[in-house]
């Protein structure tokens, strides 16, 4: 007899029964690390790569066209070692998208992988049909079962889709990602993710770091096998049939290698000027609190953007604690130290190897054209409570009986629509939770009313992810426009969301 999804999860079978599983199961998942199997290398040999800018195959008076085929490749991430990634083109991370507000994108999206694929522009405002609803699967061109889905509203595809993004949205730091149902943990994990960076004219108009010092960091954690291979406790390594991690994962799987555009602990050299730094946060389970060492006489990160593009005033901060999928915009100022200096990045939340980021090398002198401004963005307008017109409360936690992170103690059901937004309207969505999680809306950008209290220092400008810590709550403001349609929220712990923590919306 075959379960469906549903059933397991509330039986509490999903999670359970593999290789990794302890005698006892703990009543308190929490994240936990998967140590390498390998000698882990050096900090600081490798050198920061950029991820190669993707060119259009096409463009019309609208449209830029492009076309990416999701494949197994391999790469050398550990010296010497051959690791065997999934990625877009080939490459960990995929090619950066750049795109102009108000020009769309069609991006053709093909599948060489032996598993179902789905694409989601995370921070991206897009129709539901092209948001990457989790079971709207590309499935491989020869096949693939997918007799157990219980969505009728799934919309399959095979060997290829096309998913279509507006833009009609401020200039930002996106990032896309897979998102297939129960399986974004070890998908993500293998290498699907990369950068979509939004332009407008306003951010152009600015006097910020450009060109070579404008640079995206995506700063992901994974463990390593014995082979080289990425190492992660799928309970089905062929991610085919069976979901899930076994129980003692369920709060997030840790990684002890910290990458940066795929390099283990990188170093870049730079001149002593200003350069702007897109930092995202794509790691399934790990936060970081991002700090340099030495640290400078005056800021050191100067935060011009947050996950919704441009913040109205610049911020300053010692340290960042940024949560899976957060971005944050930040300008760093070299000329604070001396030539020869060596800045590490590290992460204050953790020791070691795993406190350790990236290297800064101040190696030239060079004269520096920009500047930060004290007005950045005029688009963003304190948060008005008055304009909402209703309250949902939503409660983040986990289900003992069930073994299930859930949403208001039940675990997500692709057929039970979570709330109702009407188009246009605004709404205060009160969120809490049990333990840590960084929960994350398809479709809308917010602002944080409240964060256990008033807006914490990270909760600036316009949010598409929020970090919630164990026993808080937040209060946020929320706009539904533009689209009707079916869209998801969940927790970024991407262990959390493939065991059940992720609720249906509808725009109506």
């Amino acid at each position: 007899m075959k379960w469906t999804r549903r059933e397991l999860i509330s039986m509490g079978a999903v999670g359970l029964a593999a290789p990794f599983q302890s005698s006892c199961i703990n009543p308190k998942p929490e994240a936990r690390l998967l140590p390498s199997r390998t000698p882990l290398p050096k900090p600081f040999e490798a050198v920061l790569r950029v991820p190669a800018v993707l060119q259009p195959v096409n463009t019309d008076s609208a449209t830029d066209y492009y076309d990416v085929t999701v494949k197994e490749a391999r790469a050398e991430i550990l010296t010497g070692r051959q690791t065997a990634i999934w990625g877009y083109n080939g490459t960990f991370p995929g090619p950066t998208i750049e795109a102009r507000s108000g020009r769309q994108v069609s991006l053709k999206l093909r599948n060489a992988l032996p598993v179902p694929i789905v694409n989601h522009l995370h921070g991206g405002h897009t129709p539901s049909e092209s948001d990457g609803y989790p079971t709207d699967l590309i499935i491989p061109a020869g096949g693939f079962p997918v007799s157990h889905m219980q969505d009728s509203m799934a919309r399959i595809a095979q060997g290829e889709r096309d998913y279509l993004y507006p833009n009609k949205q401020r200039a930002a730091t996106l990032w896309y990602h897979d998102h297939r149902m129960d399986f974004t943990g070890p998908q993500v994990w293998r290498g699907l993710a990369g950068f979509y960076l939004l332009h407008d004219e306003a951010e152009r108009n600015l006097p910020l770091p450009r060109g070579e010092k404008d640079i995206p960091i995506l700063i992901c954690d994974r463990s390593f096998d014995a082979d080289g291979s990425f190492l992660y406790p799928a309970l089905d390594p062929s991610l085919r049939t069976q979901a899930g991690v076994p129980h003692e994962y369920m709060g997030g799987v840790l990684g002890d290698v910290i990458l940066v555009n795929g390099a283990p602990w990188p170093r870049l050299e730079v001149a002593d000027t200003k350069y702007r730094l897109r930092i995202l946060n794509a790691s399934n389970a790990r936060r970081y609190e991002l700090a340099l060492d030495p640290p400078p006489t005056g800021t050191s990160f100067v935060q011009i953007g947050s996950d919704g593009g441009l913040l109205a005033a610049p911020l300053r901060h010692r340290t960042i604690r940024i949560a899976p999928a957060e971005r944050f915009d930040v300008v760093i100022d070299f000329s604070q130290y001396r030539q020869g200096s060596r800045v590490t990045l590290v992460n204050k939340a953790d020791s070691g190897a795993s406190g350790q980021i990236m290297r800064f090398d101040v190696v030239r002198h060079e004269r520096d054209e920009s500047r930060i401004p004290e007005r950045l963005a005029g688009d963003v307008p304190p948060p008005d409570h008055g304009s909402a017109g209703l309250t949902r409360t939503f409660n983040f936690s986990y289900q003992r009986g069930m073994q299930s992170w859930t949403i208001n103690g039940k675990p997500f059901d692709e057929a039970r629509m979570d709330a109702q937004p009407k188009l246009g309207s605004t709404e205060v969505w009160q969120l809490k939770t049990d333990f840590s999680h960084p929960l994350h809306l398809h479709l809308v950008h917010f602002q944080v009313l409240s964060h256990s209290g008033r807006p914490g220092p990270y909760d600036a400008g316009w949010k598409d992810t929020i970090d919630l810590g164990p026993g808080q709550a937040a209060n946020i403001l929320v706009r539904f426009s533009d689209f009707r349609g079916r869209y998801v929220f969940h927790c970024h712990n991407l262990e959390h969301e493939d065991m059940g923590m992720m609720g249906n919306f509808e725009v109506v």
